[in-house]
């Protein structure tokens, strides 16, 4: 029974730190609460009818206003994409396929003349090495 004295100044405490604090949590029970009506401003006002209706209205409005600006950048963005591809089909097309059509009209240049047939029984021509050792 190790630390028990029946001679204490006071009970014993239970000392709670919390290990984890989670912000959006706060965050989200906060926009909750926005969203609901309750809010700490108002918590000392007296509730005025259609309180709740018009704060949820409002909120509709602003997410019908994100969603729009949303939507214009999606098209603006899709346009800008259009414009690239014609930016690409117009100019740098026809000057891949000239390039192309220009390689594949050219004559080989592989040189045919001795090297036709192969001969097995032809001699072999020894080259010399020019590398001096030092």
């Amino acid at each position: 029974m190790l630390g028990f004295t029946p001679f204490k100044k006071h009970a014993n405490r239970f000392q709670y730190t919390p290990r984890y604090y989670d912000p959006q949590k706060e965050a989200r029970e906060q926009r909750r609460a926005e969203l609901s009506g309750r809010r700490l401003e108002d918590a000392d006002k007296e509730y005025v009818p259609g309180q709740y209706i018009r704060t949820q209205r409002e909120v509709r409005a602003a997410r019908r206003a994100r969603e729009a600006r949303e939507g214009q950048m999606r098209m603006w963005k899709m346009v800008v994409g259009i414009a690239l591809v014609l930016l690409f089909l117009g100019i740098l097309y026809p000057r891949l396929a000239d390039v192309f059509l220009r390689v594949r009209q050219q004559p080989a240049t592989v040189a045919v003349d001795e090297y036709d047939e192969f001969d097995p029984y032809a001699p072999i021509t020894i080259v010399p090495n020019d590398y001096q050792a030092e």
